[in-house]
């Protein structure tokens, strides 16, 4: 009999052991924890016990539940702002939720997939994904309120997209069935958008939209946030007295709000203590124990009573020396600032300095470089010999090596000294990148290579930028892949990235399968004279500006350039620029047609130069075309000359002693308006075409000049 007791006791204690270990190691008590974990916002305990839900799904094989606690997953990280993991706990719910019919969470699923990916920048992907979620819903007959919008407007917010954001803010505004509470927060967050986009009369009228709105609604603490926005907003303009009243009013409802949260926790502590009050009233009826107790409680209140106001006399005193303390920070901080404004106007000096230095420099070294430029055209014409030819086709090359890099350093100086105009005009992309190719291809071919050229027709036809910064920054990028790149391929890209109705945002590649650049040199190859080593300056050549230029560039236009880079694979230089769209159509361009030698024949020039070695060369080139040519080295005598005699074109150095070649200019035109004036100048920093032509000339020729583009200059006027 006794052995029969044991054994009843041991049976019953493993089953009340497998009862407990069922509770505690099921599926809903680890969602419980979860849960209760997450009202506490501790996140690392809820992704804890979320995991232990899934690993049991998983054994259990209950795939629903599996797909369930995989979703739950990924919002908890999704409410930490880690995206990469949230995105990867939803991919994996996608998936499961592939083989289980249609719910809820299921879409839920779908649409915060998109989220993350709209947040990362991939709209592309995220549109994919917002699809699938929509029939989803539409299968379960459920309608948006307006909140899975809201979350995608937010969502481009987050991803600093402020265009999309606002336009989608927008959408929802219109939709009707759009709850008070929503409405009012997508004024608020239209009013912040604004803001950081610099429209400021936008956000106060959406701000205090958001504010009107609020009146009807019971929520105290999105009013706190739209009145500190409005404080924010009167600050930067500079109405302190408007933002103060604002953040007063903010203040004022953080302290109300704090009220009503405290009087609510003594509310609950009261409840709880009439609780235990009438439960010891029913289990005794002793009248000395309720007093006991009465008095007990009467004096814990004095006792915190005291406490407090001891608290208060501590943080009065605090603040009292904390406020001695910020005035006296506040001095040396003045202090600082104005030792800091000193050092910004040095620096600025110093740049300024180097500028205008090198600018000096560029400019005066054009003119040599003419010479040498020019002279090595007039012995390469006059029939040299065979042992001449190899000394003089090196002179010719240092000539151009030289000229680019003055011409890039003067590029880099123009764009850092803020001198540099963004134009705003009509232009063809498809058109601009067909050239581009055409007059690359024979450089594709000297190495080797195949240029492709890949353009979306989706691209509308007519954009409105500025082409010849977009010329410069793609013909320099296609010039580096080209160049180190041998029997290889080459690839221009061009993407439609998004489009409305008034802009276009495009996305650029350009791809080889070239050298390829060092992960540890990726920084540096956009620092200027850098070309990642010195092996690659001395193998390939280069000034190691060009990447430099393209990055300013890019960055003047709106645009961030990225590069991705394998040695030995390759390069990829990708950028995005913002176009608007123009839908009237272009007008038709002149062709510049190839000059020939009859058109320049028995011409009668005016040369105005002042030096010598540039009066011989221009002359003999002149000659050499059959046009007879008369020199003046000063602007005074030429204007003399020129009210009496008749030339067939007038060639017009800009720099000379006396007047000037634009003053003179200026002079020749107030009696003679016909005769074609063409500038001649090493142009530098703070002068331009435009301004060089508003004096009357019309066109110029920039030192040093090549043969063929001066002939073609000339000859334009007499087709």
């Amino acid at each position: 009999m006794k052995y029969y007791f044991f054994i009843l006791i041991g049976f019953i204690n493993a089953f009340l052991y497998s009862q407990t270990k069922q509770n505690t190691d099921s599926i809903s008590y680890y969602n419980q924890l979860t849960n209760a974990k997450l009202k506490n916002k501790n996140y690392d305990s809820a992704v804890f016990f979320a995991k232990k839900a899934i690993e049991l799904c998983a054994q259990n094989q209950e795939s629903d539940k599996l797909a369930d606690q995989t979703f739950k997953l990924g919002k908890i990280f999704y409410a930490q702002n880690k995206y990469q993991e949230a995105l990867k706990y939803f991919y994996k719910s996608v998936d499961l939720y592939k083989n289980i019919s249609s719910s809820n969470n299921k879409a839920l699923a779908l649409h915060y997939a998109g989220l993350v990916n709209a947040i990362q920048g991939n709209y592309i992907i995220a549109d994919f994904y917002y699809k699938k979620s929509d029939s989803v819903f539409k299968k379960l007959n459920v309608k948006d309120s307006g909140d899975l919008n809201f979350q995608k407007a937010m969502a481009y917010k987050l991803n600093k997209d402020y265009k999309l954001a606002s336009n989608a803010f927008k959408k929802i505004i219109q939709n009707n069935t759009v709850s008070l509470n929503t409405k009012i927060d997508l004024y608020y967050h239209l009013g912040l958008i604004e803001t950081d986009l610099k429209r400021n009369d936008s956000a106060i009228v959406y701000l205090h939209k958001a504010l009107d709105l609020n009146k009807k609604s019971n929520n105290l603490q999105q009013k706190s946030n739209i009145l500190l926005a409005i404080s924010q907003y009167y600050k930067e303009k500079k109405d302190y007295d408007s933002a103060f009243a604002f953040l007063q009013q903010h203040y004022q409802l953080e302290n109300y709000n704090l009220k009503l949260n405290n009087t609510k926790l003594d509310f609950d502590e009261l409840k709880k203590f009439k609780k235990e009050e009438s439960s010891t009233n029913d289990q005794s009826k002793n009248d000395e124990k309720f007093e006991t107790k009465s008095y007990r409680y009467s004096k814990l209140i004095s006792i915190l009573a005291i406490a407090l106001i001891s608290i208060l006399s501590l943080l009065s005193l605090a603040l009292y020396k904390n406020n001695i303390i910020r005035n006296q920070n506040n001095l040396l901080l003045r202090e600082k600032n104005k030792e800091l404004i000193l050092a910004k106007n040095k620096a600025e000096k110093a740049s300024k300095a180097r500028s205008e230095f090198l600018s000096t420099v560029s400019h005066e070294l054009r003119t040599p470089l003419n010479a040498i430029n020019g002279i090595t055209h007039l012995l390469l014409e006059d029939n040299p010999k065979k042992s001449q030819l190899k000394y003089l086709d090196s002179l010719k090359f240092s000539g151009n090596y030289l000229t680019t890099f003055i011409n890039e350093i003067l590029e880099i100086n123009k764009i850092d000294s803020n001198k540099i105009e963004i134009e705003k005009i009509s232009f063809n992309l498809k058109s601009l990148l067909t050239n581009i190719q055409n007059s690359l291809e024979e450089l594709a071919h000297a190495n080797q290579n195949d240029f492709k050229l890949e353009i979306d027709e989706a691209i509308p036809d007519n954009l409105i930028g500025d082409p010849t910064k977009l010329s410069q920054i793609i013909i320099n990028l296609i010039n580096n892949a080209l160049k180190f790149t041998q029997n290889g391929n080459v690839s221009l890209i061009a993407k439609l990235y998004s489009i409305n109705d008034e802009n276009a945002v495009v996305y650029f590649e350009i791809v080889d399968t070239g050298i390829g650049i060092p992960e540890d040199k990726l920084q540096t190859v956009f620092e200027s004279f850098s070309q990642g080593s010195i092996e690659i300056n001395r193998k390939y050549g280069g000034t190691g500006l060009g990447l430099t230029i393209v990055k300013k560039l890019i960055e003047i236009l709106g645009g961030q350039i990225t590069l991705k880079s394998e040695v030995g694979k390759g390069s990829a230089f990708a950028f995005k620029l913002d176009f608007s769209i123009n839908n009237e159509p272009l007008a038709r361009t002149e062709e510049i047609k190839p000059y020939n030698d009859f058109q320049l024949k028995d011409k009668h020039f005016l040369l105005i130069e002042d030096n010598k070695i540039n009066q011989m060369i221009t002359q003999k080139m002149l000659e050499n075309k059959s046009i007879t040519c008369e020199i003046i080295d000063n602007g005074e005598d030429a204007i003399e000359l020129l009210k009496i005699k008749r030339f067939d074109l007038i060639l017009m150095d800009v720099h000379l002693p006396g007047i000037n070649g634009t003053i003179a200019t200026q002079q020749i035109r107030e009696f003679d308006k016909t005769t074609p004036i063409v500038a001649l100048t090493a142009i530098s920093l703070y002068e331009n075409r435009d301004n060089l032509l508003s004096y009357g000339m019309n066109d110029v020729i920039t030192k040093p000049f090549t043969p063929d583009k001066f002939y073609s200059t000339i000859a334009r006027f007499f087709n």
